[in-house]
């Protein structure tokens, strides 16, 4: 066979449950690839070698003996480093975890992974406690992208995202509470869906902003993005904000015949802060798409100030014992954001609801008309790292806030969201936000798996190979 980690995640399922190579080929192979190429990238902060070959090995085993071992069967997975692994501490990105007492079981979309079939191989490098856009930690290094390790991987998934990217796993888990699924996926040129809030369960995930938390993933493709997904889905009452949530596979919706979409471009803000290239790959979708005159919202700049009031206040509070304790511990970076955060007077927070409701109202009047809103992911291309400001429109700004600048007023209201990397023969990659209404992951995911088919969005590999 061609090199197992070139080969998708659901082509690997196949291969290893129809016997032409083993799981435990595969996770040798994922670990392989992950010694000779992460001193480059520093995407994982831990790998679990042995854990790893004794599941495949109980895999293999159970496929001998004529068993189911799962539609991810043999398939290497990674965890941002906030997820909770049986046995091992969760850092998420942060020092003053570091004693923490090892987690007593695995969080809850782990578990349904390996219950799959998937096997896990490591936990991967973050922005501490989840808050940043480009995984310039000061504890564990950067990520670096793998189409040019001078650049930023995005965050504060970067390390899950470049692990992908880098065709070290084909799938790894991430989190997005104002666009770090989405953000690295763009930068790092693969696929990131973002579900519905409450869709997939934040039991055992290391908490960060409860009304904003989501959990999604990355992958080379749609189909694969849909089969973990499926995987992953279900009602929890650990998590309340997904207990009653019934599942609705999409991977099977996936080759049923092309639908009509009524598809919207977003306007106003969504173009006035994009530059070139970002512009460029939301036109060239939604034109595909038969998008017409532009979307313009109300309020959007509104909804992402108040996301960053939430997102600032929510943190300090779940933060502040620890703040006071050992402020020198974290992450200058993190640090200064939380203590923002504390200063923040309730008048502003209590208006953070209203203002809420009010912008998921201007987007329920949107899809009355259009079934998908079509909008960039990022306003550029990858950054270099430790690159310190970015031109939006006309205005110089901060760069690490700014990269969230199309994400975050979207999380805000919880939508669905899937980022693809559109081909264009650039030497960095950029990629677009595919939005539907809430709880219609399915919508999102067919619109992209057509874009796939038709070769405007897909997985380009590195030009540079790191192993």
């Amino acid at each position: 066979m061609s090199d197992l980690l070139d080969l998708d995640a659901t082509s690997i399922a196949q291969a290893v449950r129809q016997r032409r190579t083993s799981a435990a080929a595969v996770a040798r192979a994922a670990l392989d690839r992950i010694q000779a190429s992460d001193p480059a990238l520093n995407c994982f902060t831990a790998t679990f070698p042995e854990r790893a070959l004794d599941v495949a090995g109980a895999i293999d085993r159970a496929i001998e003996d004529g068993l189911d071992p799962g539609p991810l069967a043999g398939v290497p997975f990674a965890v941002k480093n906030l997820f909770d692994v049986t046995g091992v501490t969760t850092l998420a990105g942060s020092k003053i975890r570091v004693g923490a007492p090892p987690a007593a079981r695995d969080a809850t979309v782990v578990a349904r992974l390996r219950a799959a079939g998937a096997v896990l191989v490591g936990a991967n490098n973050m922005d501490e406690f989840a808050y940043g856009f480009t995984t310039e930690n000061e504890h564990y290094g950067a990520s670096r992208n793998p189409h040019d390790p001078a650049r930023s991987a995005g965050g504060s998934s970067g390390g899950s995202a470049a692990a992908v990217a880098a065709r070290m796993v084909p799938l790894s888990l991430g989190t997005d509470t104002n666009g770090s699924i989405r953000v690295p996926a763009s930068l790092c040129g693969i696929f990131g869906l973002k579900p519905t809030l409450g869709r997939l369960s934040r039991d055992g995930v290391y908490p960060f902003v409860a009304e904003l938390d989501h959990v999604g993933l990355f992958a080379r493709s749609i189909r694969d993005l849909a089969a973990a997904y499926d995987a992953m889905q279900g009602p929890d009452p650990a998590d309340r904000a997904c207990a009653g949530r019934a599942t609705e596979p999409v991977l099977a919706e996936l080759d049923r015949p092309n639908e009509a979409f009524r598809a919207g471009l977003l306007g106003g803000w969504f173009r006035d802060n994009a530059g070139p290239e970002a512009r460029e790959a939301a036109d060239h979708v939604a034109s595909l798409l038969g998008a017409g005159e532009p979307v313009v919202l109300a309020g959007v700049a509104e909804a992402r100030a108040a996301a960053f009031c939430l997102t600032a206040a929510s943190g300090a509070a779940f933060h502040l014992e620890t703040l006071r304790a050992r402020p020198a511990e974290y992450d200058s970076a993190t640090r200064d954001r939380f203590f923002a955060g504390a200063l923040l007077p309730h008048s502003v927070i209590r208006r953070v609801a209203s203002l809420r409701e009010w912008f998921r109202d201007q987007l329920r009047e949107a899809f009355r008309s259009y079934d998908i809103l079509i909008g960039p992911a990022t306003p550029c291309p990858a950054p270099l790292l430790g690159q310190a400001t970015l031109m939006l429109g006309d205005r110089e700004v901060p760069l690490r806030p700014n990269l969230g600048v199309f994400t975050q007023p979207l999380s805000f209201i919880g939508l669905p969201i899937v980022t693809v990397p559109v081909l264009s023969g650039r030497a960095l990659p950029i990629g677009v936000q595919i939005i539907a209404p809430a709880w219609h992951e399915a919508t999102a995911l067919k619109v992209a798996g057509r874009l796939e088919r038709q070769g405007v969005v897909g997985y380009l590999p590195p030009r540079r190979q790191l192993s």
